[in-house]
């Protein structure tokens, strides 16, 4: 039977990994049939459903005349979407992950039903890599259900640890912590030791130390839509890395503790309080004037 976690660190994480021999996905669900006393089947359908409004996400927001209740956002991710097949910087896998993942976040933005994971201002992040990741690599739903408990692991280990809300942390609270979420599940997926996956979490964050929450007009669209995008690319970038057995010089417990720290000592004005950074702008001003009257 696996040790019962705490979700204080990752190195406990490996820990429990290295003596039983499991992978991460395993660990977690058996420590929540645990937690939640419920049978396997039950926690991995209880997954499962919200894998499913992920996918619904996907599709409503991927459909014509999608505009927020605001107006700043609304048919882009469309727009990206129906740019496959056509020139091309990324590819088409990348490109319709990158898609999917604004598509989840413009639904939000239209008050659509989503998962927030962490956050519905970084929804889009854990939807588009794995669901891009299952179309591009024709990946059973069960194996992408399974790797969301990676990816919850994560999420909660940064909850505890630091912070994955924008007004406390900034966007590296927020959208980092979807898009480490993501490159867990991501390099376990495609076959990553959990040494490995844990190396994908570092990877990320060290990308996004100090990125600022600064919602226009106060609303998580602009440049939050953009932002799961670039989400995407950062988890598809720090999996990749740790697949070809990179590892992270600085330990990936203390690049949480750095995440911390950072957020703590950033301004105010640049925690989702829209006094700084894009929110005020000069188009910024005009467009929260305009939505705000």
């Amino acid at each position: 039977m696996t040790m019962s976690l705490t979700y204080e660190s990752f190195s406990e994480l490996l820990e429990i990994a290295k003596k039983e021999n499991k992978m991460i996905c395993e660990i977690v669900i058996e420590d929540q049939c645990i937690e939640m006393k419920l049978s396997r089947s039950e926690i991995i359908e209880k997954m499962r459903e919200r894998y499913h409004i992920m996918l619904d996400s996907m599709n409503e927001g991927l459909k014509e005349g999608v505009k927020s209740v605001s107006g700043i956002s609304g048919g882009d991710a469309r727009k990206l979407y129906n740019s496959i097949g056509g020139a091309s910087v990324c590819g088409d896998s990348f490109t319709r992950a990158i898609a999917i993942a604004m598509a989840v976040n413009e639904h939000n933005a239209s008050m659509g039903k989503i998962v927030a994971c962490p956050t519905a201002g970084s929804c889009g992040i854990l939807p588009g890599a794995l669901i891009g990741l299952s179309l591009s690599h024709d990946i059973d739903e069960d194996e992408v259900v399974k790797s969301m408990f990676t990816a919850s692991f994560v999420g909660m280990v940064v909850a505890k640890k630091a912070s994955v809300s924008g007004a406390e942390g900034g966007c590296q609270a927020e959208c980092g912590t979807a898009s480490a979420m993501a490159a867990a599940a991501v390099c376990e997926l495609l076959g990553g030791t959990p040494e490995m996956c844990v190396n994908a979490v570092a990877f990320v964050i060290k990308n996004v130390l100090g990125l600022v929450c600064d919602p226009v007009a106060g609303l998580v669209e602009a440049p939050c839509i953009k932002r799961n995008a670039s989400g995407v690319a950062t988890a598809y970038m720090a999996a990749q890395l740790a697949l070809a057995g990179i590892k992270s010089i600085i330990p990936t417990d203390e690049t949480v503790q750095a995440l911390k720290r950072v957020g703590d000592n950033m301004s105010t004005t640049l925690k989702e309080t829209a006094e700084g950074g894009l929110a005020v702008t000069p188009t910024g001003c005009s467009i929260c004037s305009r939505v705000h009257g």
